[in-house]
């Protein structure tokens, strides 16, 4: 049973940036998810796939894991880039995209 602790990626509907310093642990699936033959609902046995926990922290959530002795990897925690724009851009003459309305 192997573990990922990561940083997740922002909602894109969203610019606060208030629950972007939480670290997930999630456990990697063991076997793959399988097809009823009745219904065609998608199961599995996997009962680890359902568990997400969080933590302030990249080092509480290494040391969760440790102390419970779960194999895991951490993902490397990636830089927010902000691109900055004006409203005013849209209606410039010099405009790369045509107008399109």
């Amino acid at each position: 049973m192997r573990a990922s602790i990561y940083k997740p990626a922002q909602n894109a509907m969203q610019s606060g940036r208030a629950a972007g310093d939480r670290w997930v642990l999630e456990y990697q699936p063991e076997s793959p998810p399988a097809a009823d033959p009745l219904m065609g609902y998608t199961s599995s046995s996997d009962m680890q796939r359902q568990v997400r926990l969080e933590f302030d922290s990249r080092d509480d959530a290494v040391a969760y894991a440790e102390r419970q002795g779960i194999a895991y990897q951490v993902a490397a925690e990636k830089e927010r880039v902000v691109k900055p724009a004006s409203y005013s851009d849209n209606f410039r003459f010099s405009r790369q995209q045509p107008w399109t309305h």
